[in-house]
């Protein structure tokens, strides 16, 4: 027998980015292919990219020549690159980095194995394919049969994928297209997969998840979903990301807070509050209405989790309009926050506008406003001390301690639990009673045995 193509996988990016890398590496593995995590012992290396901002560019175009490098210098026999930088700037890759020998966009995804064994040059397809049909099961586009990357106690599940709000400083749209939504049925079938795998929890996710359903004439929208997605059996978290604020319902609020098995956090990319700047920004909300939003969360979901992101820098930010969005933040308090300088993207309006900031100038801003979120989150993790809550394990640190989340600590964006005297293994439930923190990080000890996962 031949001996299996060797491909080595690096994957660039966010979570919906992990999800096409986990979906190419299934189709991988039923072509005969093996997988293996040494760059200078493969076949084949793929790279599946991120091309959102400059700086993921950068990393790209860095892993893309380092891996054409290996390809001059050892056993490597074909370089392939994948996902949103080539959807964006297509056969331009192969003139900044000379060795590449396949490219694989996003719209073209199902490629991957003829781009891997050189039996076909793939084609980049520059407009969307019509992905999620009735006969949802017959497309080999959908999520479903994915070698995952996530440890097998929890995983990511995309609803949606494309956006149709067209903020100004951003180029989802031009590389991922419109909004389009799976079927209810489609995505119910992936969370009873990822759940027979193992998965515990599911972290739904799409460019915009609150516009779920707009574009199939579905009026359950995502409060239908969520309501259905609560009675898949053995997953006993899902968790809401991505979240559009000028699209988010009172009825997707109240499916939230009444749902069982959907963890009372929400994901909530703000951007900025003031007004002039978020009309700049084509947010379609004002800090009123944003405020009436945080507003009807806290007070309809009880122990809600709130989690957002900043863009400073933004073109024409005065510092004024900077100090009120360091003001909202203190006055707030939110549980989770990140902080974006913005990045210039020539091709979207932003990127056209008059009154660029000064990259010191984003930098130093992002650091002040970071500052500000630290100290409250610092004082709101050291206040937990002495309360009891459900943590779910994802395993051991080196020092001995179990590395844990609350439902109000989402995979790889938010701080841990560190429990301490718990032999729970990975993907167990544990009941924990808080005894310090540690900055962002929480510190317990078990109050009893594990829990029975679902």
């Amino acid at each position: 027998m031949a001996k299996p193509t060797q491909v080595a996988f690096v994957s660039l990016g966010c979570a919906k980015n992990l999800v096409d890398s986990e979906k190419m590496l299934g189709q991988l593995a039923e072509a005969g292919c093996a997988v293996t995590a040494d760059e200078s012992r493969a076949d084949v290396i793929v790279i599946n990219t991120c091309g959102f901002l400059e700086a993921s560019r950068t990393e790209a175009l860095a892993e893309i020549a380092d891996a054409v490098e290996k390809k001059r210098s050892g056993r490597v026999k074909r370089v392939v690159v994948a996902g949103c930088l080539v959807q964006r700037d297509g056969e331009s890759i192969r003139e900044r980095v000379q060795g590449v020998d396949a490219l694989v966009g996003v719209n073209n995804r199902d490629d991957i194995v003829l781009a891997v064994l050189g039996n076909e040059k793939p084609r980049v397809r520059r407009s969307q394919p019509d992905l999620f049909l009735s006969s949802y099961h017959q497309i080999t586009q959908l999520d479903i049969g994915r070698l995952r990357l996530t440890p097998k106690h929890y995983a990511y599940l995309r609803i949606s994928e494309g956006c149709d709000q067209k903020c100004t400083f951003c180029t989802i749209p031009s590389i991922r297209g419109p909004m389009h939504s799976k079927p209810v049925e489609a995505i119910l079938a992936e969370a009873r997969e990822l759940a027979a795998d193992g998965a515990v929890e599911i972290s739904l996710i799409g460019q915009d998840t609150t516009s779920y359903g707009q574009d199939l004439g579905d009026a359950g929208g995502l409060a239908g979903l969520l309501r259905r997605l609560d009675e898949v059996d053995g997953v006993r978290w899902f968790r809401l990301m991505y979240v559009y604020p000028s699209v988010f319902t009172d009825e997707m609020i109240d499916a939230v807070a009444e749902c069982e098995k959907v963890v009372k956090y929400i994901d909530i990319p703000l951007q900025h509050i003031n007004d002039r700047v978020l009309k700049s920004m084509h947010r379609r909300i004002t800090r009123g209405q944003t405020e009436q939003l945080l507003g009807r969360l806290r007070e309809r979901i009880s122990g809600v989790t709130i989690r957002t992101t900043m863009i400073v820098g933004f073109p024409g930010e005065t510092e004024a309009e900077f100090e009120e969005l360091t003001g909202f933040v203190r006055d707030f308090g939110f549980d989770a926050l990140g902080v974006f300088a913005y990045s210039r993207e020539a091709e979207t309006p932003a990127g056209r506008m008059k009154e660029q900031i000064p990259q010191e100038v984003k930098e130093a801003r992002v650091d002040r406003l970071m500052r500000v979120q630290q100290e409250g989150a610092f004082a709101r993790a050291a206040s937990r001390a002495g309360s009891r809550f459900t943590v779910l394990v994802d395993g051991r640190s080196g020092d001995g301690r179990t590395m844990a989340r609350h439902a109000g600590q989402a995979p790889s964006v938010d701080g841990v639990t560190w429990v301490s005297g718990c032999d729970a293994g990975a993907g167990e439930f544990v009941e924990v009673r808080c005894d310090g923190s540690e900055g962002y990080d929480l510190t317990a000890v078990p109050t009893r045995v594990a829990l029975t996962v679902l």
